[in-house]
């Protein structure tokens, strides 16, 4: 835990966030506009205005969470590579930003730097702008925006998306760009965990007083009081799910419920800043951390206290502004960086993180759930430290296969690949072992990867997109060479369809998201395509199959350098069967010179 000026804790200047702040409560004065421009000497600012209207916040039609699929167009980065899940979000506040996208890029054709910024609903719309800035940026080559990577501050802004945007935006570095700004009390941060149909009796009462700075007559008391209950009743579910999963609680009476019940999917992400009652910032960048606070520091004490806070978490919307009005440079910010170390009572101590924590509010409960969220990160490095252990026993194992096998196996015109289907000699078992067991630690990879147990940057490290390429190219064929050795395709189907385990998936996807690349990376599957294309032309006319050959013989040119030459090998399965193929097909072929340039290299070695 680290106790620090404002500016030193985000790397933020304080006059930046004062000025975003103005920005962003200015919009609301101009709700008919798409955003408002203001400009400094270093800084384009963008600022967005919330709304009053309930169809600005949820979108019925979708889901009772008005959630729905992120737009893969405009976000193709937020998404899980392996899992290949994307994100969901909130659908009304991406429709807004998607009507409004094409006025923004008019003024982004600058070379400044962008701050992208809104309270209330309009941080919602600041930060899917930010993300899309940050999507153009990933392609420096087709970018015409600023190369300046864009920041976002946001006021009281509602929940956006599922747990998929923190895991994203941390893989790609972006997640350090969205700082959030949350009093302790304000009820906008928290609506989003509640569904549409428990809040829609008070919605529009709610929002038309969220929305207005002139909240002196209030809403009216049972109104406010249900409204903060329903709320925090939902929030309270959702918290206690995630702490049951932070704690590793295998109870399957949870799983049961949840089949019944459904939760709010929305999670925080980037780092957050809770105002205290005093000069006190608490800063968060742990989302299950997060999502603890915004539930426990509106925690009730005691019934009494019900209608008072209810009142509070209206009014605590417009404290914004406030509070940056402050002198900044005053307010003690405290990182909850050792989230695990915290003490579990505040009783008895009297340092700034044990004040602040207090003037939160949180309980015993909820310091417990905070290092549950600390030690679940830990846990995730730890695992990580263990798969690094194994690195080398991949290397290795791989090194072995390369060198010792498959370069051993180059002879009387086979490849590695219809050696080892064949299992001739002793040399082909050990191979065996070697896939074995590379194939039992990637698959223990994946099954973390699946239950996101490993750190969000993990598939965005470059030595394991490079290791997985490299076990997924030499190794794949061997795969693909048992599933067909073994006539596997005749019970389960193709290899492609129905038996390409997840291990290849997952580091395909990997080299393709980081690379930018436009087509599937399909090198290390050729050798199935030829097995099923040779099948389906032992029942059928070269007609009907022409152009699925041609498209094998295409994939083939383009990947020819990765496969090593190891299919146009004379009697390797693949050359057996094209040598069967109409004459006026192979002199038209596109890979006719390379197995030509083939067929002269193996001459020339032959006669040396």
């Amino acid at each position: 835990m680290a106790h620090l000026k404002l500016e030193g804790a985000i790397n933020l200047k304080e006059d930046l966030i004062a000025t975003a702040c103005s920005a962003a409560i200015k919009a609301h004065k101009h709700p008919e506009k798409p955003f408002l421009l203001d400009k400094t000497r270093d800084s384009s600012i963008i600022s967005f205005a919330g709304s009053s209207s309930p169809e600005a916040w949820f979108s019925a039609s979708d889901s009772s969470f008005g959630e729905t699929k992120i737009d893969t167009q405009l976000f193709p980065s937020v998404r899980s590579i392996g899992v290949d899940d994307y994100a969901v979000v909130n659908s009304a506040f991406l429709r807004r930003f998607q009507g409004i996208l094409g006025k923004l890029k008019e003024v982004l054709r600058v070379n400044k730097s962008v701050v992208f910024t809104g309270h209330s609903a309009g941080g919602s719309i600041a930060i899917l702008a930010t993300i899309w800035l940050l999507e153009q940026q990933r392609n420096p080559d087709s970018n015409p925006y600023t190369n300046f990577t864009p920041t976002c501050i946001t006021f009281g802004s509602p929940l956006v998306g599922n747990f998929i945007f923190y895991h994203a935006l941390k893989r790609e570095k972006w997640s350090t760009q969205f700082v959030h700004f949350v009093t302790r009390y304000d009820i906008v941060p928290r609506i989003h965990l509640a569904p549409l149909s428990s809040l829609q009796p008070q919605l529009q009462t709610i929002l038309n007083c969220l929305n207005s700075r002139s909240l002196g007559s209030t809403v009216n008391g049972n109104v406010a009081t249900e409204f903060f209950m329903t709320v925090m009743r939902n929030a309270s579910a959702v918290v206690s799910n995630a702490a049951c999963r932070l704690m590793g609680n295998t109870n399957l009476l949870l799983d049961t419920l949840q089949s019944f019940v459904k939760l709010s999917p929305y999670s925080p992400f980037g780092t957050y800043i809770f105002f205290t009652e005093s000069e006190k910032a608490v800063v968060v960048t742990n989302p299950d951390a997060v999502l603890q606070i915004l539930f426990y520091a509106c925690q009730l004490s005691s019934e009494s206290e019900c209608d008072h806070i209810a009142q509070q978490s209206l009014k605590a919307h417009w404290g914004y502004e406030s509070k940056m009005q402050q002198n900044l440079e005053l307010l003690h910010a405290i990182r909850l960086d050792e989230l695990a170390k915290l003490p579990l009572s505040l009783t008895g101590r009297n340092t700034a993180i044990t004040e602040a924590l207090n003037e939160l509010g949180l309980s015993t409960r909820a310091l417990l759930n905070l290092r549950a969220a600390g030690a679940y990160e830990e846990q995730k490095t730890r695992n990580k430290e263990r798969m690094e252990v194994k690195k080398q026993n991949i290397e290795d194992h791989l090194n072995w296969l390369e060198v010792d096998y498959r370069a051993v196996c180059k002879v009387d015109g086979f490849g590695y690949y219809d050696v080892f289907k064949l299992q001739k000699d002793p040399i082909d078992f050990q191979a065996n072992i070697k896939r074995l067991e590379l194939a039992g630690i990637w698959d223990e990879t994946v099954e973390m990867l699946k239950r996101y147990e490993l750190p969000e940057e993990f598939e965005g490290d470059d030595e394991w997109i490079k290791l997985g390429t490299r076990f997924r190219r030499l190794v794949e064929p061997l795969d693909i060479a048992n599933y067909y050795r073994h006539s596997k395709n005749d019970d389960t189907g193709p290899y492609l369809i129905k038996g390409r385990p997840k291990r290849y998936r997952f580091t395909q996807r990997w080299l393709e998201h980081n690379k930018k690349m436009s087509d599937p990376s399909e090198e290390s599957t050729l050798w199935a395509k030829v097995e099923e294309i040779r099948i389906k032309t032992k029942t059928k006319m070269y007609a009907e199959c022409s152009r699925e050959i041609i498209e094998l013989e295409r994939k083939m040119k383009r990947w020819i350098n990765e496969i090593e030459d190891d299919m146009l090998l004379k009697k390797s399965t693949f050359m057996e069967w094209w040598k069967t193929l109409p004459e006026h097909h192979r002199s038209q072929s596109c890979i006719k010179d390379d197995i030509e340039r083939m067929v002269n290299d193996n001459n020339a070695t032959n006669t040396m």
